[in-house]
């Protein structure tokens, strides 16, 4: 299944650095969502969304949209940052002056700017 959630409208209405949603420029949101059945057929159909997203990665923002990623620990802290695009650096500083032992450090974490 791929999904395409259109984006935009009132989020285009807000300036990048106002929020912490880091990707207003992009069009829609897409997820490749492989679906089957039969265990024996798991490998065939994780390739297959697999193929899709490199497909598509280069039509991208670059970025992900942060409620569609795992933790930093599933997805690598890359996708995390990525996922606030510019926004990330400012969101770390703030994060080391209110939160610097990084105490609320699950979902996808910002770490503190050391």
């Amino acid at each position: 299944m791929v999904l395409l959630q259109q984006v935009g409208n009132a989020v285009l209405r807000v300036p990048n650095a106002a929020t912490a949603y880091g990707h207003r420029d992009g069009a829609y949101n897409c997820l490749a969502i492989p679906v089957w059945d039969d265990p024996g057929e798991m490998e065939i159909h994780r390739k297959w969304a697999r193929d899709l997203w490199e497909a598509l990665l280069p039509h991208g923002t670059g970025g992900w949209y942060i409620n569609n990623i795992g933790s930093e620990e599933d997805d690598g802290a890359q996708v995390v940052r990525s996922s606030f695009g510019p926004n990330y650096r400012r969101l770390a500083q703030v994060k080391h002056k209110y939160d610097p032992d990084n105490l609320f450090c699950h979902n996808q974490n910002i770490r503190p700017l050391a």
